[in-house]
Formats: structure tokens, C-alpha cells, sequence
């Protein structure tokens, strides 16, 4: 019988690395990490944080997407969604051959098409259990590139529901992953998730576990979270129980804090001794995340002048690094090298961390004299588009680089 799912490559990584570093390494961006990771150009100090760009999940999936066209070159090639959250990267998929598969509007995707003559890959954030099932049915051929920081999540969130807890998930309920995260409590009978987009909205649901003054009731509680739990969620039944979970690029911080209050309300409601058996929180932050969060944090002890932020605006990951560096500093988030203009030295960017927020144009946004310029990048950004991205402020200031190896305009 034919093998239908493939988790670990096809072991073509070797042959095919050439292929993939000419398409999404620079030479300059090498060139500057060798530097200690600070390089000068002309009047222009650029600093790279210490931890950006491509993780290893990342890579590992851009990976099985390739080895994936040149082990079945004669079948049709479909991805679910996108494989990660950065254009370019998806472009190139497009240009391989892939054809996308979208969800509507409620999330839900449709595989009606699709035979077991085809071959499906699952992107990094991973597919609903419903989905995964959908698809085993079908027949097809299934190139699995859901991350293992993810599926660790997975896992956790899986125990909870086996121990009847409900798990509490730090993230946004339109995100892929928070979605197949929470889809995990569904391996057991009556298991139970509600996700928590923030801090903020958080609160709601602190108070409402500590009955402080003020909190919803509970029919504007279910109502405020009918998307974003599971069906029947119930607050005066499935809180009492609570095991905390995150999407993986989350602001580590927060998810640790929110972990914390879950924990206090609870406390304050029912004591020490009850919270000690009815709470759980275990590790689930991506290292990958946290090293990125921890490189900025790093430069921004001494925060450069103006700090560029590279990622697509879809992107979980950059958004959070962005935000991180807005409270320090000047701080442009553009999803690609295309949003600086050269010839008017002008840059269009996001700025703020709703990813569908609109970009805004800016003018004139380089200091006229000597500056210091910091660069990071979301997981799923190849150094190729921060290498494009850096030569084009550089040539805004009139500055030439000249490199071993050409990079794109």
C-alpha cells in the first residue's frame, strides 16, 4: 500500500540546500552577522538584532515544500492555507506549481476537489483535527510541516482535556494555529477551550472566575466569547477546571501574565488549596519566539535611532516585535523590501499590531544626518528580503554597497 503521510522529508534536504540558500540567503546580511552583528555604510550605523529572521520550524517547512515538488512532479501540489505568514516566501510556493487552498470567511476550507491522486501540504501553524480528518479521508497524499513547538502545544492542550481541564488559550481565535490548537480538546469527549486574544480581554475573564465586582454575567460573558470557545462553552461549569496554553508567537511576557492572573483569580475565589489542583500551566512558548522577543529587548537598552522591522503584517510573530520596539523607538514595520521607494525615499508601513490595520506613507523618514539603523525580522522572513530591504535605505541616503554576490533590486 502506498504511504499517504510523510512527516520527516523525503530526504532530499541535501541536494535541494544549494537550491534554497541561492534563493534566500544574502550576502550582506552574512556579511554584517560577521561583524559582530554591526556594520557601518557611510554615515549609516546598522545594527542586526542577535536572533531574527527564518526559525527553525520555518525553515524546516520551506524545506519540505521543495523536497515536496521534486518528489511528485507529475501530481497536482496544494497547501492549505499559507505555509507561513510571509509573501515572498508564499510567492515562490505559487511559482513552484503549489496552488493554494483558502478557508471562507468563518475559517472553514473546502477540500471537495481534491483526490487521492493529489498532494496536500500542511503548513507550519498546522490543520484543525477536523480538517486532518477531512483530508485522511479523502485519500490523499499528506506532506505534514507543522512545527514541534506547536505540536508540543498540542499535546499539552490534548492532557488537559483527557484531566477534564479546559484550556485557556493565549492568542488570536482567527489564527490558524489557535484554531488547530484548540481543535486538540476535541480527541476527547466533552473537552472544552476558551481563547483569550489579550491582557485586555483577559480581564474579562479573571474577574469572572473571581466574581469581582463589575464582571459579565453570564450570558454577556457567552455571548462576548461565542466565537472564540468551544460549542456549549458554559463559564459557570468549565472554569472551575483551567490549564493554560498559547499560540507559540505570542508575546512571551504575556502569555506568562495572563498564566499568572488565571491563577490569582482563582485563588481569590476558591483559595490556595483549591488553585493548587485546579490550575495547571506548563511551558509552552516557542524558544524560537522568546529568542527573537529577547534579541529586541536586548537592543533596546540602547535603542538605535530608527529600527526596521521586517515581516509580513499577517504575521503573529513581527507584529509582536514591532510592538516591542515602538515603545523604545522610531519604528517601521514594512511586510517587504517593495514598501521603500528609492526614487522618493519613501516608505509605506503598518503601524499598529492589528495586522489588518492599514499601511500609512511616510516622507522624509530618515534622519538628515548621521543615524544608527536596528533590523529584525519575523520567523517567517528569509534574509534575502532584509538584505533587499536594508540596500534600499542605504541607496536612499546614496549609499552603494558592493557585495560578493548580486542582490535584487
Amino acid at each position: 500500500m502506498e504511504q499517504t503521510y510523510f512527516r520527516k522529508g523525503f530526504g532530499l534536504k541535501k541536494e535541494l540546500r544549494p537550491l534554497i540558500d541561492a534563493e534566500y540567503q544574502s550576502a550582506l546580511v552574512e556579511r554584517i552577522r560577521s561583524r559582530g552583528y554591526t556594520d557601518a555604510f557611510g554615515d549609516v550605523t546598522v545594527r542586526l538584532a542577535q536572533e531574527f529572521g527564518f526559525c527553525y520550524g520555518v525553515d524546516r517547512a520551506v524545506d519540505y515544500a521543495y523536497e515536496t515538488v521534486h518528489k511528485f512532479p507529475d501530481r497536482p501540489i496544494h497547501l492549505v492555507g499559507e505555509i507561513i505568514h510571509n509573501p515572498h516566501v508564499n510567492q515562490r510556493m505559487t511559482d513552484m506549481g503549489i496552488s493554494f487552498i483558502y478557508p471562507d470567511a468563518a475559517g472553514a476550507f473546502d477540500f471537495s476537489h481534491l483526490t487521492p491522486e493529489d498532494v496536500v501540504i500542511l503548513p507550519a501553524f498546522g490543520v484543525t483535527l477536523h480538517d486532518f480528518e477531512d483530508l485522511k479521508k479523502i485519500g490523499c497524499i499528506l506532506v505534514d510541516t507543522t512545527c514541534g513547538s506547536v505540536l508540543h502545544v498540542w499535546k499539552r492542550v490534548e492532557k488537559y482535556a483527557k484531566d477534564g481541564f479546559t484550556a485557556v488559550i493565549h492568542g488570536k481565535y482567527t489564527h490558524e494555529e489557535s484554531r488547530a490548537t484548540a481543535s486538540q480538546v476535541n480527541k476527547h469527549e466533552g473537552g472544552t477551550y476558551i481563547i483569550v486574544r489579550n491582557m485586555k480581554e483577559g480581564e474579562l475573564l479573571f474577574d469572572y472566575i473571581a466574581k469581582r465586582p463589575g464582571h459579565l454575567s453570564r450570558e454577556a460573558f457567552i455571548a462576548h466569547f461565542a466565537l472564540k470557545a468551544s460549542n456549549g462553552f458554559d463559564p459557570d461549569v468549565h472554569l472551575e477546571h483551567i490549564g493554560v496554553a498559547n499560540q507559540t508567537t505570542m508575546l512571551a511576557k504575556e502569555s506568562l501574565a495572563i498564566g499568572w492572573k488565571v491563577h490569582e483569580a482563582m485563588v481569590e475565589q476558591f483559595g490556595e488549596e483549591h488553585a493548587s489542583t485546579h490550575f495547571r500551566s506548563f511551558g509552552t512558548i516557542c524558544s524560537a519566539t522568546q529568542e527573537r522577543q529577547d534579541a529586541v529587548a536586548d537592543m533596546m537598552e540602547e535603542p538605535p535611532d530608527i529600527m526596521l522591522v521586517i515581516g509580513g503584517y499577517n504575521s503573529s510573530n513581527t507584529n509582536h516585535l514591532a510592538h516591542l520596539c515602538r515603545q523604545h523607538t522610531t519604528t517601521f514595520h514594512v511586510e517587504d523590501a517593495k514598501c521603500i521607494d528609492v526614487e522618493v525615499g519613501m516608505i509605506r508601513h503598518k503601524v499598529e499590531l492589528d495586522p489588518t490595520a492599514p499601511e500609512v506613507q511616510d516622507i522624509d523618514w530618515l534622519p538628515t544626518g548621521p543615524f544608527s539603523l536596528g533590523i529584525t525580522a519575523g520567523a517567517s522572513t528569509p534574509n534575502n528580503k532584509i538584505g533587499e530591504a536594508l540596500l534600499r535605505v542605504l541607496r536612499i541616503r546614496g549609499i552603494e554597497v558592493e557585495l560578493e554576490e548580486p542582490q535584487p533590486a
